[in-house]
């Protein structure tokens, strides 16, 4: 008799730490207040507690998306219900609660919006200069930014731990809030004309950094006040763009400093 032989799906030897998973629980979690950088759920779940946490989800602009069942078996050995939610390492700050701190504040504001930077080596890298150049808080979209996991944090050297992070449900609406607050909105694109060295840094600016691959959404192109490029001299002309964000951001606190 020929033997039939069933592949089975290998599962993690351990939950993360910053894992949830079931539906219930990971509902309380989110009514409890803690931050969920993103959910995934198994393709095909249905059922009334489904949907009930799907509307959860979307009534507090959780990311979700949905994998299959093998994605959920490989980050855990414990029976998940479809669903795992991954923790995030650090609280979120609301963005009016960062502008009524430092608007009111005799200092000399300074933002950084990241624009579909997804990389959490990038994402740490630019939390690291940020915080050593006095950004008063970095702003990221619920959906399409890197989550704050360990990679991330260890990249930071900790700065994630000290500079605030805003997550909000769509970066326009965040640069009409800056702009409602006489933030200039600076967008650094290598298709601008201006070089950065020509703007002016030394007043309430928040700067916004794209992904490399698609740079900075149209949208948020439109609202910017100034668009600037960092010169090159070299044939590559495009820069890392946590590398680019350090060159930038230091160029305000050049400026300041002078």
């Amino acid at each position: 008799m020929k033997k039939t032989f069933y592949h089975k799906e290998p599962r993690a030897a351990k939950t993360p730490d910053n894992l949830v998973i079931g539906i219930r629980p990971i509902m309380e979690a989110i009514q409890a207040g803690r931050e969920v950088e993103r959910v995934l759920i198994k393709t095909g779940l249905e059922g009334d507690l489904f949907r009930a946490l799907l509307e959860l989800l979307q009534k507090q602009h959780i990311p979700y998306q949905f994998v299959p069942i093998e994605k959920l078996n490989s980050l855990t050995p414990a029976t998940h219900q479809g669903v795992a939610a991954f923790i995030s390492l650090i609280p979120y700050t609301p963005i009016e609660e960062v502008l009524e701190k430092t608007t009111g504040s005799a200092g000399m504001p300074l933002f950084l919006l990241l624009d579909g930077v997804t990389d959490v080596r990038n994402f740490g890298a630019i939390a690291r200069s940020a915080e050593c150049a006095g950004v008063q808080a970095l702003i990221v979209p619920a959906k399409g930014a890197a989550p704050i996991n360990a990679d991330a944090l260890k990249t930071s050297a900790g700065a994630l731990n000290r500079i605030p992070v805003c997550r909000v449900p769509n970066l326009r609406t965040a640069a009409y809030l800056l702009k409602d607050n006489n933030i200039q909105i600076i967008a650094a694109t290598e298709k601008a004309s201006k070089s950065l060295y020509q703007c002016d840094l030394n007043k309430p600016t928040a700067i916004i950094m794209g992904a490399e691959d698609t740079g900075i959404s149209e949208g948020l192109l439109k609202l910017s006040d100034e668009q600037v490029k960092i010169p090159l001299q070299g044939d590559i002309q495009s820069l890392n763009v946590s590398a680019a964000a350090a060159v930038i951001l230091f160029e305000a606190v050049r400026q300041r400093k002078n």
